[in-house]
């Protein structure tokens, strides 16, 4: 396979994988609410989900460098798709509760599998690829599926009910059938080469998940540069709870109508995705200039002052506009941060690196909602806000970590030594 070859096909699966997402997004609180469940009972619910990606993000990273990367998105797709049948029928917490466990296991699953075939497939194809301007260009099919899906959703809403089909339930339903058409196209255009099959080839390969693990974590306690990644990964968690959570909020302040601000979410969120797009678009003219490493830190540093920007907003429009700039700055930070921690890991480990990577990313959130939103509850939501710009700007040194030394790592056919920074 050519490199542009694997990059068609990668691109084509990401906006497949994105764009039923982008279809739930508007309605996955409020379907719940129409079924009779409360607030309260969706947001225990919802953290079934986190809590599972929590504990199984490493062991499906570790999986997915033992069984193969085709395979487990595959069986990904099929538990997406049970996940979404069951959102649109459920009536019930416990259904719901299965629901959103089944979306953890997915999210798990997926989370990893498809960068990482197509890293590989693209240093076969030619050791110098430039990695940076392929990630930035999924990063852009991303954001481009989620507002145009978003968008999509919305008017589905708007058509109304579709016989027994409530409103909130279609964009639900589109989503699975698109779910269906993007494991299809997994087992179309995902190709790999596994050197063994069946029933004792799995067997093998189930065993082997410690070893993926424990290569990840012996990359991390070698590597200064792996350990200072996931650091940024960690801090720029916690700063994101700033615009996935506390946005809303702020909003509503400043436009003394909840109404009103729920209003306006749906539209600025779809906005916000495009330019995200934007930012991916963008960002290769600045690492080709600068390089990946300083990139990652200016973007670090202009992030933290647009989420400054959202704190300090007195006004709707203001707070909008510092909302737009810092998803078009975290559009462009994603390929850059994925790009960096790939050329750290060595292909047999690189899911279970990046699963380690996400992992991370969990109790980042956890830990930046529960400070941030009690710093919100004594202080104002400004406080919060601008704490959060504060504690993700604090990650931008770390991409600047060198190796002292350059190391080796193991691999099945000898030895392969590691690129520093």
């Amino acid at each position: 396979m050519t490199l542009a070859q694997a990059r068609l096909r990668f691109l084509v699966l990401i906006g497949m994988r994105w764009f039923p997402v982008g279809l739930t997004i508007p309605v996955l609180v409020l379907l719940p609410l129409e079924r009779g469940l409360s607030i309260a009972q969706i947001g225990s619910l919802a953290a079934i989900q986190g809590f599972t990606v929590l504990f199984l993000e490493l062991p499906t990273g570790g999986l997915t460098d033992a069984l193969g990367r085709r395979p487990v998105l595959l069986l990904a797709g099929a538990v997406n798709v049970v996940s979404l049948a069951l959102i649109a029928s459920a009536s019930s917490a416990l259904l719901f509760g299965a629901a959103y466990f089944l979306q953890g296991v997915y999210r798990a699953l997926d989370s990893g599998p498809l960068e990482a075939w197509f890293v590989d497939r693209a240093l076969a194809a030619d050791p110098a690829a430039d990695l940076e301007t392929a990630l930035s260009r999924s990063g852009v099919v991303v954001g481009l599926s989620i507002s145009g899906a978003a968008l999509i959703s919305g008017g589905l809403i708007w058509l109304g009910p579709l016989g027994p089909v409530s409103a909130l339930t279609l964009p639900v339903l589109v989503a699975l059938v698109l779910s269906v058409a993007a494991t299809v196209a997994v087992a179309l255009l995902m190709t790999e080469e596994r050197p063994a099959r069946g029933a004792a080839a799995l067997v093998a390969s189930i065993r082997g998940v410690p070893t993926a693990i424990g290569g990840a974590l012996g990359l991390v306690r070698r590597s200064r540069v792996v350990l200072a990644l996931i650091g940024v990964e960690l801090l720029w968690s916690v700063g994101m709870v700033t615009f996935e959570k506390l946005m809303p909020l702020r909003l509503s302040e400043v436009t003394a109508d909840p109404d009103a601000a729920a209003a306006l979410m749906g539209p600025v969120s779809s906005v916000a995705w495009a330019a995200s797009a934007a930012g991916a678009a963008v960002v290769p003219l600045l690492t080709r200039r600068i390089g990946a490493p300083w990139t990652g830190f200016t973007l670090r540093l202009v992030q933290g002052a647009t989420i400054l920007g959202m704190g300090l907003a007195g006004g709707p429009a203001g707070l909008i506009a510092a909302f737009l700039l810092t998803y078009a700055v975290h559009g462009a930070a994603n390929p850059v941060h994925a790009a960096l921690l790939h050329r750290q890991a060595e292909g047999e480990y690189r899911a279970s690196l990046l699963s380690l990577n996400s992992m991370l990313g969990q109790p980042g959130f956890a830990i930046g909602s529960i400070v941030l939103t009690a710093v919100a509850a004594r202080a104002g939501t400004p406080a919060a806000i601008m704490t959060g710009a504060i504690v993700l700007a604090a990650a931008a040194p770390l991409y600047l970590v060198r190796e002292r030394t350059a190391f080796r790592e193991p691999s099945h056919s000898g030895t392969s030594e590691s690129q520093a920074l």
